[in-house]
């Protein structure tokens, strides 16, 4: 067992107990920001807070996530399928890479870009230091704007 010495640190949020995520446990929900069929799942942290947090994003296949940055710092790794992914204000696809799982992709704040799930359906797994935050370069393409929020 291991017990606290005056050398370790204090907890992250959601860290402060040994447990397991384990796949089949994993809760994939609609998220406002994503194209329609998108689904995020949140494993550990609160990405609406201060502080680090994992998230698992699905995109299903054929579904593309317009430009867009975010404001944090963020380390992609790839579970499952292939992620195709571009940097640049503008979605072209001459621009995109493909990413096989087991890659990790670092992406720094602001930088924009843009996904395609253009070989099937793909997770990646994202760790980063909240607040999440997901702003579209065009407005027209943030599904948040049709839905009215």
């Amino acid at each position: 067992m291991n017990t606290p010495t005056s050398s370790t640190l204090a907890h992250q949020p959601d860290q402060g107990n040994f447990h397991v995520i384990r796949s089949e446990d994993i809760v994939w929900k609609p998220f406002p920001a994503f194209p329609e069929g998108a689904r995020l799942a949140i494993l550990v942290g609160d990405p609406t807070r201060a502080g680090p947090y994992v998230i698992r994003v699905r995109l299903p296949a054929n579904v593309r996530m317009m430009p867009h940055r975010h404001l944090e710092d963020r380390i992609y790794t790839v579970i499952s399928g292939v992620f195709y992914v571009g940097v640049d204000d503008v979605f072209d696809e001459s621009k995109l890479t493909a990413h096989a799982p087991g890659t990790v992709v670092v992406l720094p704040a602001g930088t924009p870009h843009f996904h395609w799930a253009r070989a099937g359906e793909y997770v990646t797994q994202i760790s980063a230091i909240g607040p999440l935050g997901l702003e579209y370069l065009d407005p027209a393409n943030d599904p948040r704007r049709s839905a009215g929020g």
